[in-house]
């Protein structure tokens, strides 16, 4: 499903990263790129809750968690929420 899901991110927004983790039908995503550039946060949401609707309505996703950053949002951010 992890791999699904990137799959279909990357088809429909041009991202510079994909993170996709978590199990069952709860998943926690982080996705990067410019196309979030000047947009608000409910936007990025949406942005991304798009080209997954397919898997919300058929219940493969039951619960979805969101991060979308620009790739400037990312490096102050990516220490934060991914630890080395």
């Amino acid at each position: 499903m992890h791999d699904q899901i990137k799959a279909l991110l990357n088809e429909a927004l041009t991202l510079d990263e994909v993170h996709v983790s978590g199990e069952g039908a709860t998943f926690q995503v982080i996705a990067v790129g410019n196309v979030f550039d000047g947009v608000s946060r409910v936007k990025k949401q949406q942005l991304v809750y798009k080209p997954l609707s397919a898997l919300i309505a058929d219940g493969s996703i039951h619960a979805l968690t969101i991060k979308a950053f620009t790739p400037e949002q990312w490096q102050r951010e990516r220490k934060l929420l991914m630890p080395e």
